[in-house]
This record gives structure tokens, C-alpha cells and sequence, in this order.
């Protein structure tokens, strides 16, 4: 059955194909790249994981390419922990596995436990039949790739064919009380890989019969939640790939302006808002770094509406959480919330002011040392306390903000803030004391984003207030004076952002 879908192929097989096809390529560059700029920071990261775990072997893969209907995949995108240790960004190495093998103590790379080698499936030469009849992996299907050689100047790390990957993480496997190795290894990437893992702990354990599967999968999410945790502070370069993909983020928010004309007499003008990002996405980046959210009326209170078929119509707000993902995979999230005629009416202008002061209350509140959780309960005050004043709250704003009452998040029911970087949700398998309970620290990059959705449905409100939605996202970076606002650029007060839509309209 696996081979019935070749049956549209007609590849010719013939020898004298083969030999015709395998002569005549002009010789291939052999000089190689220089280092990229990222290499050294990987190092490090590299580094500060080798030191968690001395004398284990660390195995990190990228995954496989995943299959979108039929014979067809999608874009590549490698897992995050293994682009954060390698560096390696776009559509790069489908089932490559980066190994960080355990050696004595000082032998390893920078002096550390390990020394790191990474398997992938090199170019294959011009002279083979994967050149141009492996339609996953061949040059003729899908473009050049790198050899062992030009990675390894690229990443300063040492590289191997994949081919040899199932010995080097089978080889010495059992328990470290008789002299084995133990793996630890990021576990639901690449199922091949958990099965061959898997066999290798089963066939190399004194009793099988008494293996307890629990305590591998613990030592497995041990080091997913190290790798999570190493990324909660950004290094220099990371924070320079997040600007980048915020400055492109904005450019693609000013073409959603330029586009509403179009929306607005589409009958899937939400559609049409998220065409116009996303082709700045792919212009400026590697690809949306999330599906985008375009969110017109009541959609706009509709947390994760990603649907966008709706129409885009005259006084109506509309809710656009969009970022783009650069090439290193570091993405953006920025929310803004607008009036589609470029007008706030009086009470969407009051329903956004009040959102707006809640996330000046919340920047105000992050600074070093501070914890996570403060920035929510900064915002959270705010809008209980606005709640209050128009008189939807059914108790007073003090007793709402308490535990036992929480009323006001009817109207605000996500958290304010997220750590940001390789994911839009980073760091999500950190330590709860290490994030929500952690203190911000020079480094962490995250969003402040509080909301306000009023459901059209909503009976609790006053009809004014109903299919009202406005949440207002920016990108912090906390420095050691303090946080700084990355997507500043994005007009955020109601007469600016009415100013900045009629320049680009008018424009």
C-alpha cells in the first residue's frame, strides 16, 4: 500500500538512465562556509545543558518532516530545543538528531561533559539515485544540502551521517551501576526514535520484566524541562533575532491597514487581513510564527479565532494577534486592536483606554527582581477596578481581585503575560517557581497582553458594551534598567492609532 502512490511516477529505470543521469554535473564548490554567528552562543547553551547532566548521553532531534495530506508535508520546522542547541534554523535537516555524548571530565567540548555530534542526512552525490529519485531528500526534489563538512564549519559542531546514528545511540546503553550509559532524550519528536530508545532500555536491563517505564519517561522530561528552563533568559543573539522578527511584525501590520479597503468589501475580509500579513511574513521571515488571529466584531472576543472567514464591516473593531517568525525561528506576537474606519466610537474608545491602562500598569509593575505573576495582578487591578466604575461587576473590584472571587475575569479570562523566543509560548515546560514564581530577570523576553471580550451574547453586560473585543500585545525585554517595549513602534494610544491608519490610508 506504502508504495501504491508512486504509481503516478513513471520514473525511468533503465541503466542507461542511470548512467546518463550520474555524468555531465559540473564539479560541486568545495569551498567551505565560514562559521555562523550563532555558533558560539549555541556552544554555550550547549555548554550550560552538558553541565546538568555529566555522564549521560543527551539526545535532541529535530524530527521528521510532517505529512499534510497524502505524499505531501508540510514545511519543515525542526523542534525548538534542537535549533536553540544547534543554531540551525528555516527548513533545515528533517530527522536530524544532535547527541551530546558523555566523555571525561574536562575532554568534552569547552571543557565540559560532553562532546556533541551531529546526524543528519548529508547532499548526496550527483552520481547516486537519491539525487534525483528521493523526492524527501533528493537535490533534484528539493534543493541543495549541506555535506558533512560545510555544517560542521557552519556550526562548529562535529558531524555524522545519519546512518550511523543507531549504533552511536545504542551503543553501551543499560544501568550506570554496572557500567552503562544511561540516555536521556526529548521524547514525542521523532517516534522512531522513542522506539529505538525504548528497545535499547529494555533489552540492556538486568530484570526487564521489573523495568519501570515511569521513572525513564521522568528522566526524559528532566531534560525537557532543562532545555525549557535554559531558555527563559535570551542571550545577546536572541534578543537581536526577537527585534528583528518584532520590526517585521510591524511592517506587516501596516500592510493589514494599507489591505482594509479590500476587507471591508470582502465577503471574507478577515481572509483578506490575513493574506496581507502573512505575505510580509514570508517576504520579511521564515513564516507566521502562529496562525494569525483576524478578528472582526464579535469575533474579536473569541480568544483564538483563526478561522478568519468573517466579514470585515464599517464600525466594528478589529482584533489582529499576528508574528512573524525570522529565519532563526525566534517569532514576534503582537496584538493591536482598531477601528475598521479608522474611528474609535465612544464606548470602543473607553473599552480600549481601560485595556491600555491595564498594560501600562502591568509595564510599570515588571522590573528586576519582580515576579512573573505581578505583572497579571497589576493588570488584573486595573480593569476590576474599570469593571467597577461602569457597574458590570456584581461585587466591589477589592472583592473580585480576591481568590474566592475572581468575577471580573469573565471579561478577561487568559493571563496577561507569556515568556517569548522560539516558541510564542517559551519556556512552557519550565519549573511553575522558575516562571510564574520566578523573578524577571535581564534577558527574559516576554508579552504584556491584557483584554477585555464582550461577547454579542453576553446578557451580563449592557447592549452597548456587546461584541466589543479589544486586547492590546507588545514585546518586553527586560534590561537592567528596566523593561523595554520592542513592538514601541506599533501606535498603541486611540488618537495615534487613528493618526497612523489615516497616513496609511491616505497613503
Amino acid at each position: 500500500m506504502e508504495d501504491r502512490v508512486n504509481n503516478r511516477s513513471q520514473r525511468p529505470t533503465s541503466d542507461a538512465f542511470k548512467t546518463f543521469m550520474a555524468s555531465q554535473w559540473a564539479p560541486a564548490d568545495q569551498t567551505l562556509p565560514q562559521e555562523d554567528p550563532v555558533a558560539a552562543f549555541a556552544a554555550r547553551r550547549r555548554r550550560a545543558i552538558s553541565d546538568r547532566f555529566p555522564g549521560e548521553r543527551l539526545v535532541i532531534p529535530a524530527g521528521p518532516p510532517k505529512v499534510r495530506s497524502n505524499d505531501t508535508d508540510y514545511r519543515f520546522r525542526p523542534h525548538s530545543a534542537f535549533a536553540h542547541l544547534t543554531g540551525l534554523g528555516t527548513d533545515h535537516e528533517p530527522d536530524a538528531v544532535l547527541v551530546l555524548e558523555p566523555v571525561e571530565e574536562g575532554m568534552g567540548d569547552d571543557g565540559g561533559h560532553h562532546s556533541a555530534t551531529l546526524y543528519f542526512r548529508p547532499l548526496a552525490g550527483r552520481d547516486t539515485e537519491q539525487f534525483y529519485a528521493n523526492a524527501r531528500s533528493g537535490e533534484f526534489w528539493v534543493g541543495p544540502r549541506p555535506t558533512l563538512a560545510e555544517l560542521k564549519a557552519r556550526l562548529g559542531i562535529e558531524t555524522a551521517h545519519l546512518d550511523e546514528l543507531e549504533v552511536a545511540l545504542t551503543k553501551g546503553v543499560g544501568a550506570r551501576e554496572i557500567g552503562g550509559i544511561s540516555v536521556r532524550l526529548v521524547r514525542k519528536v521523532d517516534e522512531n526514535l522513542d522506539a529505538l530508545i525504548d528497545t535499547a532500555r529494555y533489552n540492556t536491563a538486568q530484570d526487564p520484566e521489573s523495568l519501570d517505564l515511569s521513572e525513564l519517561d521522568e528522566l526524559d522530561d528532566q531534560l525537557k524541562e532543562a532545555l525549557s528552563e535554559l531558555r527563559l533568559t535570551k542571550d545577546e543573539w536572541e534578543v537581536e533575532q526577537l527585534k528583528a522578527a518584532v520590526a517585521a511584525t510591524a511592517e506587516g501590520f501596516e500592510e493589514i491597514i494599507r489591505a482594509l479597503p479590500r476587507a471591508i468589501g470582502h465577503r471574507r475580509g478577515e481572509r483578506v487581513v490575513e493574506a496581507a500579513f502573512f505575505a510580509k511574513a514570508r517576504e520579511e521571515g521564515n513564516d507566521l510564527g502562529y496562525e494569525t488571529i483576524a478578528a472582526a466584531g464579535n469575533h474579536a472576543t473569541i480568544l483564538h479565532w483563526i478561522t478568519n472567514s468573517g466579514a470585515v464591516e464599517d464600525g466594528e473593531l478589529l482584533l489582529v494577534d499576528a508574528g512573524v517568525e525570522a529565519e532563526s525561528l525566534y517569532t514576534a506576537d503582537v496584538t493591536r486592536t482598531v477601528p475598521v474606519n479608522g474611528r474609535f466610537t465612544e464606548v470602543q474608545r473607553k473599552v480600549y483606554q481601560a485595556v491600555l491602562d491595564a498594560a501600562d500598569a502591568a509595564f510599570a509593575a515588571a522590573r528586576p527582581g519582580v515576579k512573573f505573576r505581578e505583572v497579571h495582578a497589576a493588570a488584573m487591578k486595573v480593569l476590576a477596578a474599570r469593571l467597577e466604575e461602569w457597574g458590570l461587576l456584581p461585587v466591589s473590584a477589592e472583592e473580585a481581585l480576591s481568590p474566592e472571587g475572581q468575577q471580573h475575569r469573565r471579561w478577561m479570562p487568559h493571563g496577561t503575560s507569556h515568556h517569548l523566543g522560539l516558541d510564542v509560548h517559551d519556556c512552557a515546560q519550565a519549573r511553575a517557581e522558575l516562571y510564574l514564581d520566578g523573578e524577571l530577570t535581564p534577558g527574559m523576553v516576554f508579552t504584556i497582553e491584557p483584554g477585555l471580550y464582550f461577547k454579542a451574547e453576553d446578557l451580563a453586560v449592557p447592549e452597548e458594551y456587546r461584541g466589543i473585543g479589544v486586547r492590546i500585545e507588545d514585546d518586553i525585554l527586560m534590561t537592567d534598567d528596566g523593561p523595554v517595549s520592542l513592538s514601541a513602534a506599533l501606535p498603541r494610544k486611540p488618537d495615534e492609532v487613528e493618526a497612523w491608519m489615516a497616513a496609511l490610508l491616505k497613503g
